[in-house]
């Protein structure tokens, strides 16, 4: 009964939204690192597998970065009006849809990786495919590099009218 009181409280639920907000952060920097790391022509059928699984983490953490963003906003963060009258706040999210329309690119492939390898073949990468790959990965990075420095910048007033 205790815990389900606390649980309930308003600075908990805040807490929590903001850990997974983070955390998922986290999982997509960690997500894409991996997958440029394993990343080669000359893949075993492991390293496919492996590619895929940790796309589809980036996936689920981005979705879940969504969810808790506007969460944030909306109910757990310093009230709507205080972040979409910062232009950082516009840049993040702009920044935040970059990456994951740039991220397409490879995801669609991945996904298309199951067919050969639901035959037990691998999937067929030129060093072409596998530098642009290298590259669009690279750019998530350094985007999910720069979203929380937008973030921390927002919350100490940078950007806003006057500040």
């Amino acid at each position: 009964m205790v815990l389900g009181t606390f649980f309930d409280q308003p600075v908990f639920q805040s807490a929590f939204i903001a850990y997974l907000h983070y955390l998922c952060i986290v999982l997509c920097f960690g997500a894409l690192l991996f997958e440029r790391l394993r990343l080669k022509v000359d893949l075993s059928r492991d390293d496919a597998i492996a590619i895929i699984l940790a796309d589809i983490v980036y996936g689920l953490a981005g979705l879940i970065i969504i969810v808790t963003g506007i969460l944030r906003v909306r109910y757990f963060g310093q009230g709507p009006e205080f972040y979409t009258q910062n232009p950082l706040f516009w840049f993040k999210v702009g920044s935040y849809i970059s990456i994951g329309l740039l991220s397409l690119y490879p995801t669609i492939t991945y996904i298309l990786w199951a067919i050969p390898i639901s035959k037990n073949k691998l999937p067929c990468l030129t060093s072409n495919l596998v530098s642009r790959f290298r590259m669009i990965i690279n750019v998530e990075l350094i985007g999910f590099s720069l979203i929380p420095l937008m973030a921390t910048s927002m919350s100490r007033g940078i950007g806003l009218p006057g500040a």
